[in-house]
């Protein structure tokens, strides 16, 4: 059996154990009554990551593909990486933007500025792929520059 294999056993029994430890973490900590509603959080999820993260993300790195066959593939992971992360993120965020516009009976419930927030979050986020990318891009130039050097 090789290595590779013998990781992707030890992966598969190690997400299997740990998908044991959150079933039976969830029949003792959630209260029945609340199983119809974790579904419909669960499937919403499922429907959001399938259904537009992952096209979008898809579709993006397809258009730089085809913009430029010239595109290094690690330029790609890095935009790839940096549109997960921020999709996952404004998930995350949008119910609390969406929430805080609706009001709530507690003020403390949501002091924050979201849409703010997620703005920030977002232009540092831009930045650093920007700045991950140019460094990959300085890295590999300088790469091409130097003499080949033999010991």
């Amino acid at each position: 059996m090789s290595s590779t294999r013998k990781i992707q056993i030890a992966l598969i029994v190690v997400g299997v154990g740990l998908l044991a430890v959150g079933g039976l973490t969830l029949l003792d900590d959630v209260n029945p009554k609340r199983y119809l509603g974790l579904a419909t959080w669960l499937l919403g999820a499922l429907i959001v990551h399938d259904g537009i993260i992952a096209p979008t993300v898809f579709a993006i790195v397809l258009l730089f593909r085809r913009a430029s066959k010239s595109v290094p593939v690690v330029l790609l992971l890095i935009v790839q990486g940096a549109l997960v992360v921020g999709s996952i993120i404004v998930l995350i965020v949008v119910p609390e933007i969406l929430k805080k516009a609706i009001g709530s009976a507690n003020a403390t419930l949501l002091p924050l500025d979201y849409t703010l927030n997620l703005v920030l979050f977002l232009a540092v986020l831009a930045v650093l792929t920007a700045g991950a990318a140019g460094a990959y891009l300085a890295l590999r130039r300088q790469k091409a520059r130097s003499p080949l050097t033999q010991d």
